[in-house]
């Protein structure tokens, strides 16, 4: 009985590790066209409309292992769908999560730098993975909502 339960918990196990392996990630292509699928979004539904779409776990701008998020230029966070505490606090102080803290950057407000002075482009930061402490290598596509001073973003892990 005993060997039974213990190989059905390896079964249970690999089945569990098996599911994180085969669990399909975002690509840059995804984020680039989800992130200005939302900004189309906003400027022809509202913010408001486009807001509560943006703040949908299970909404169409979540998808793989990536979501869109909507950040003002002054560090005010309107849309996460994964971390709701964040809305409408001010995230230009917080910084990455880089081994070394005086290497550690200013992300949000990087991004909003990013969308103010070219419009879009990428970022690149280290950030924990939600299930592993160890931070790792994080890029985000950073796109400037067209007349607004707000923009979208959408990363993966590297």
């Amino acid at each position: 009985m005993k060997k039974i339960a213990i190989a059905g918990i390896a079964i249970l196990l690999c089945l569990g590790l098996a599911g994180n392996v085969l669990a399909e990630s975002a690509t840059k292509d995804e984020c680039i066209a989800k992130t200005k699928e939302a900004a189309k979004m906003i400027n022809e539904k509202g913010l408001d409309a486009g807001v509560a779409e943006l703040n949908k776990k299970d909404g169409k701008f979540v998808w793989k292992d990536s979501y869109v998020f909507l950040v003002e230029f002054d560090g005010k966070v309107l849309a996460h769908p994964m971390s709701p505490a964040l809305i409408g606090k001010n995230v230009n102080d917080m910084k990455d999560k880089s081994e070394d803290p005086a290497k550690a950057k200013l992300l949000f407000k990087e991004f909003s730098e990013l969308a103010k002075s070219k419009g879009e482009g990428w970022v690149g930061y280290m950030w924990a993975n939600p299930g592993d402490p160890k931070p790792r290598k994080k890029i985000s596509y950073i796109f400037r909502v067209p007349g607004k001073d707000m923009y979208t973003g959408a990363g993966i892990w590297e």
